[in-house]
């Protein structure tokens, strides 16, 4: 009698255990479809349903969240989505990133910090208040691995400068959309060097008035047509540092 208790118990544990892991693979499934479709309020309220259930943030984190922003990059990159899509789904990863990162634990947010692939400060150059393609580019990057610092528009050339000095980047990138702000990557590039700080960082530079020719010119490091290309030339550029 007692050893027929036992093996039932055991047996409603597993079925248990089996529902409670479909059930967390379902809601995971849940979120990553719903940041794909760029569903915010959807997607925060799941992500609460996630961290009730008992699953780590930072697992949901680097594989449900980082997967399903991938995946809306590709889409990006093959014009299934355009920019208004792009911009909901990192709405959706962002409300769902808040949830998760309020409970995690601090050892957990500094492991999250260390696997990033790399750090980078951008914004649109002084002058410059043109920003879509500086926003594409940053979520691309931070879909990809990459911890982004993300100074906005119509920068100060020296807050370059001085924001890739605190965070200690590893990239600074550099949008320009008018030809006239366009010298102020030049300028950013000049502190770097006056400042004898010009080795410590990669210096990307992009935007419609800007060519393979301008970066050699300036002494910039790279130069992406597209954000894309951005995303590859940033992954190659860290890679061979």
């Amino acid at each position: 009698m007692l050893l027929e208790t036992v093996i039932n118990t055991r047996s409603s544990l597993k079925r248990f255990e089996g529902i409670s892991r479909l059930s967390l693979e379902t809601l995971n499934e849940k979120l990553k479809e719903l940041v794909i479709n760029g569903q915010e309020e959807a997607a925060e309220k799941t992500a609460i349903e996630i961290l009730k259930a008992g699953m780590d943030p930072l697992e949901v984190i680097e594989k449900t969240l980082s997967s399903a922003m991938k995946l809306v990059g590709e889409k990006f990159e093959r014009g299934e989505y355009f920019v208004p899509e792009l911009l909901c789904a990192a709405a959706a990863m962002e409300a769902a990133v808040r949830v998760l990162t309020a409970e995690m634990k601090e050892d957990s947010k500094e492991e999250l910090k260390a696997r990033k692939i790399g750090k980078v400060v951008i914004g649109t150059v002084s002058g410059d208040i043109h920003d879509i393609g500086k926003n594409i580019l940053a979520l691309l990057l931070e879909a990809n691995g990459f911890d982004i610092y993300d100074l906005g528009r119509d920068v100060d050339s020296m807050n370059f400068v001085e924001k890739g000095t605190e965070v200690q980047a590893d990239i600074i990138a550099l949008s320009a959309l008018m030809t006239t702000t366009r010298p102020a990557q030049k300028e950013v590039i000049e502190f770097l060097s006056e400042m004898r700080l010009r080795d410590k960082y990669i210096v990307m530079v992009g935007g419609a008035p800007t060519s393979r020719e301008w970066a050699e010119e300036i002494g910039a490091d790279g130069w992406a047509e597209t954000a894309e290309q951005g995303v590859r030339l940033a992954q190659i550029l860290i890679r061979d540092r």
